[in-house]
């Protein structure tokens, strides 16, 4: 029954924090897009950006509805399904939990004032300085939260005296080694997410409705700042992998399944393994794990046996790592292949194809962040406090666990339904270009640049 219910555990945990970092990701990404569009357009003196700015804001005021819900029901659960957990790690925890609530308060304040304050400053700029605080409050929402998670993977910052933390800093606890990493890392894949989000959805407008002057215009943005971030990711998931080859080389060994320690290590690609842990199917890159792990092609990098096997995470985070990995660099390779079409002229980085491209973009950098989260908490398995607490004694033992899940699943459900439809009445046949029709009919003293295909 122990057994049943640490299953049970962690699948209402993995259900929600799946659904809600779709709503994480874009709450932290999409206020700093806003931000860029608003100060292009007050620059340019061009309404195209200033209506991004708009549109985006009012679809983002939904997701951060949704993204509330999720996030005050995360907190409620470490308490009902992490009972144990909470009595050991919540004196430590408090403070950064607090502080990311104190951050979201700190963003939604200024993210009311920007709604209802649009055109009501005769300098445009004084509006737009209020992105600053919202973009500053959702990114370090994330931050805060992910000191809980680096802490959960790296705990420091007390004293271990009769099974129980003593002399607790909660500063050091929140600034723990994995701190950096995971928050560079975070945020490069929300802003990255945000972006690929917002061409997706250009591309995919004309796909359906043809070549406008709005859309083409936060295309060509969204992929500079989505090329931009993309390599920013790269370099993050670089200095993770560094990380994790010196902090956590069971995490690295697991997921590339290295199992011998040997210098100059070959990157393991796909494959599988038979029941002796012998490779079969996969790509050999010769020295490419030593050289990722430690910048250097002849470094050792520490085997799987090292080990005991009771510790050892799932292999299966293998697959996890190979498809977060190669999405990642998938993104960057569309963002860049885009910016080619537009240099090579006799090429039209606008053609079908690229379009498509860029639209599937979107379902994949979400399932890259999916990825990525999933590849964190499985590939700590089986610590729920690395080295510390195992999932086991942090779960709940009470059966009711088994109804929350199915009472959250069908809140999951509700919300996401909602959302779509409501987003979809605030969008649907009202495109664009016909609001920025309306917009200079209501200012006959406004234009936009010659020949846009919106005139």
């Amino acid at each position: 029954m122990e057994m049943d219910t640490v299953l049970w555990s962690r699948l209402v945990t993995g259900l929600t924090l799946a659904f809600h970092v779709i709503f994480a990701t874009i709450g932290v990404g999409i206020p700093l897009m806003i931000a860029i569009a608003e100060f292009i357009g007050i620059r340019k003196k061009d309404p195209h950006y200033t209506l991004m700015a708009k549109r985006w804001a009012r679809g983002f005021v939904i997701t951060v509805a949704v993204g509330v819900v999720t996030g005050t029901i995360i907190s409620l659960q470490l308490a009902l399904v992490w009972p144990n957990f909470m009595k050991m790690a919540g004196n430590v925890i408090a403070l950064p939990l607090f502080m990311e609530v104190f951050a979201f308060f700190f963003e939604a304040i200024f993210l009311g004032i920007y709604l209802y304050t649009w055109d009501r400053f005769k300098n445009p700029y004084i509006h737009w300085l209020l992105t600053i605080p919202i973009v500053v409050g959702a990114g370090m929402s994330a931050v805060f939260i992910t000191t809980v998670n680096g802490f959960m993977n790296q705990p420091e910052g007390f004293v271990m005296e009769a099974g129980q933390f003593t002399a607790v800093d909660p500063v050091q606890a929140m600034l723990n080694t994995a701190t950096f990493s995971k928050v560079f890392h975070v945020l490069s894949s929300a802003y990255l997410t945000g972006a690929i989000l917002l061409a997706g959805i250009a591309a995919f407008a004309m796909l359906r409705r043809g070549v406008k002057a709005y859309h083409k215009k936060a295309l060509n943005l969204m992929m500079a700042v989505a090329l931009l971030f993309g390599m920013l990711n790269t370099l993050a998931g670089d200095v993770s992998a560094k990380f994790l080859a010196e902090h956590q080389p069971e995490k690295l060994a697991a997921a590339e399944w290295h199992f011998e320690t040997e210098s100059g290590a070959d990157l393991i690609l796909m494959g599988w393994l038979n029941a002796e842990h012998e490779i079969l199917g996969a790509l050999h890159l010769p020295k490419f794990l030593s050289f990722l792990a430690f910048g250097d092609f002849n470094a050792e990098v520490t085997g799987l046996v090292e080990f005991p096997q009771e510790e050892w995470p799932p292999l299966l985070v293998h697959y996890l790592f190979d498809l977060m990995a190669g999405i990642g660099f998938a993104l960057v390779a569309i963002s860049l292949l885009y910016f080619l079409f537009k240099i090579w002229k006799k090429r039209n980085e606008l053609n079908k194809w690229m379009l498509r491209l860029i639209a599937l973009s979107t379902p994949l950098a979400f399932l890259g962040v999916e990825l990525g989260w999933f590849y964190a908490e499985v590939g700590r398995q089986p610590w729920i406090i690395r080295g510390v607490m195992r999932v086991e004694e942090a779960a709940t033992t009470s059966p009711t666990v088994r109804t929350l899940f199915f009472v959250f699943l069908l809140l999951y459900i509700l919300l996401g339904i909602m959302c779509v439809i409501v987003l979809r009445r605030l969008f649907n046949n009202k495109p664009a270009e016909v609001e920025m029709e309306k917009w200079l009919k209501e200012n006959p003293n406004q234009t936009i640049e010659k020949g846009d295909p919106a005139q």
